[in-house]
């Protein structure tokens, strides 16, 4: 992991973000060599939910009013 003093990456900005996008490797900003931000590659979307994602994993019942019978059970197998 680089480290980059904040003077030069405020001088640096755009050419600095555009390498870390192109190599993927973090960098730490430091003001007087103490860490103060971390520039790190954006990962993409997959951290939020997709719609529908989980619709083939839903079980549906058709009819829930008739009861199911001990053999229906999953747990009392």
């Amino acid at each position: 992991m680089k480290t980059m003093a904040i003077s030069k990456f405020r001088t640096h900005a755009l050419r600095v973000i555009e390498e870390v996008a192109e190599t993927r490797e973090e960098l730490v900003i430091t003001k007087r060599r103490k860490p103060i931000a971390r520039v790190v590659p954006y990962a993409g979307d997959t951290g939020y939910p997709v719609p529908g994602r989980l619709a083939d994993a839903l079980v549906r019942e058709i009819d829930i009013v008739t009861p199911l019978g001990p053999g229906s059970w999953e747990a009392a197998q």
